[in-house]
């Protein structure tokens, strides 16, 4: 009996410490991903026609958060804080904000290819745009990040509706997602064969997103709607986990499924939305970005979310390195790169997983 009792409690030694050990590790590389984002901020701020340093960059920074901005190179001062650090922080909070919305989005339906996309969120924003670009169209006549915001909540609203009749399973979400998307990129093509030529360029550029235009005040926007939705997938972590043992395990284990998916589409079209809004369309950091972390520590969503936040912020920021350097002076759309880069990978991540870790 004493001999049992002593492997037992060996067992549950050897358990617990292999827990401690990979709860380490995913902390380990949540932080890895912070400092990686950190340099690839600094070594963006270096990049452009106007050669600074990453100590001037440092400096630059640090004197304009303690007050000392005016005694700084006017020059250097303007091209650090006025054009390449508003690109920086929103290339930052755009890739956090698409991938916590990836990780809810396939944790919630279980489902490998759902990302905030899915919804039909892309292409109800590039109606709206289109909308205001070519035909002048302006809901409130708030311009294009109106229309392009209220066209991207469009899904949401229809799945509300549909969810009182249907149930909200994930099979009538996808369903209801692919079936706008269809019908969305249908208008936004027969609007784009009335459009002018300096219209649909300029459409063009918006469909594959950019972060040229993001400002301090759209990226504080932004900020507001990433802290809203990673708190609360944080906060429904476990029920998120138990939803992925199925909709009977979760019910009898008293998850209110039906509520807490609604709120999580909500709350994924809201940061998408007001991600999309004002980038224009950035593909696949939403659906890349949570598989490669699942890969690396695993699907438990309590360390997921935060870990595919630093690795999406990473992912767009290295993007828009790319993007910058790569044919320049010329900067391409942070949208083509990411798609470049991540139709390759999220296939070699389909060849590279089992069945099973998704069955």
């Amino acid at each position: 009996m004493g001999s049992a009792m002593t492997e037992q409690e060996s067992g549950t030694v050897t358990v617990a410490s292999s827990y401690r050990k990979n709860t380490k590790r995913k902390i380990a590389f949540i932080i890895f991903c912070l400092l990686l984002s950190m340099i690839a901020a600094v070594y963006s701020a270096t990049l452009g026609s106007y050669p600074i340093t990453a100590q001037e960059v440092y400096s630059t920074v640090w004197n304009v958060l303690i007050g000392n901005g005016d005694s700084l190179d006017p020059t250097i001062r303007h091209v650090v804080i006025d054009l390449r650090l508003p690109r920086i922080i929103a290339g930052f909070l755009c890739g956090l904000g698409l991938a916590i919305s990836g990780v809810a989005m396939q944790s919630m339906l279980k489902n490998p290819l759902a990302d905030p996309y899915t919804m039909g969120i892309s292409t109800g924003a590039s109606l709206g745009a289109s909308l205001a670009i070519i035909f002048g169209i302006e809901l409130f006549n708030a311009g294009i990040v109106a229309n392009a915001f209220v066209f991207a909540c469009v899904p949401a609203l229809v799945i509300l509706f549909l969810s009182k009749f249907k149930g909200a399973t994930p099979l009538v979400m996808i369903l209801v997602g692919v079936a706008l998307n269809y019908l969305f990129s249908a208008i936004v093509q027969m609007v784009r064969l009335l459009a002018d030529p300096d219209g649909l360029s300029d459409l063009f550029r918006w469909s594959v997103g950019n972060l040229d235009g993001v400002t301090y005040e759209h990226s504080i926007l932004i900020m507001v709607f990433c802290i809203i939705g990673m708190a609360y997938f944080q906060y429904v972590s476990n029920q998120l986990n138990i939803m992925g043992l199925g909709d009977e395990t979760a019910k009898t284990m008293g998850v209110d499924v039906e509520r807490k998916r609604l709120i999580c589409i909500l709350l994924v079209t809201l940061v998408a939305a007001g991600i999309v809004s004002f980038t224009g369309v950035i593909g696949f950091i939403g659906l890349v970005a949570p598989h490669i972390v699942r890969i690396i520590i695993g699907s438990d969503v309590k360390y997921l979310v935060p870990a595919a936040a630093a690795f999406g912020a990473l992912l767009l920021l290295c993007s828009d390195i790319v993007a910058r350097v790569v044919v320049a002076p010329t900067i391409l759309p942070v949208g083509v790169v990411t798609s470049f880069i991540g139709g390759p990978l999220f296939l070699l991540l389909i060849l590279h997983n089992s069945k099973e870790e998704w069955a």
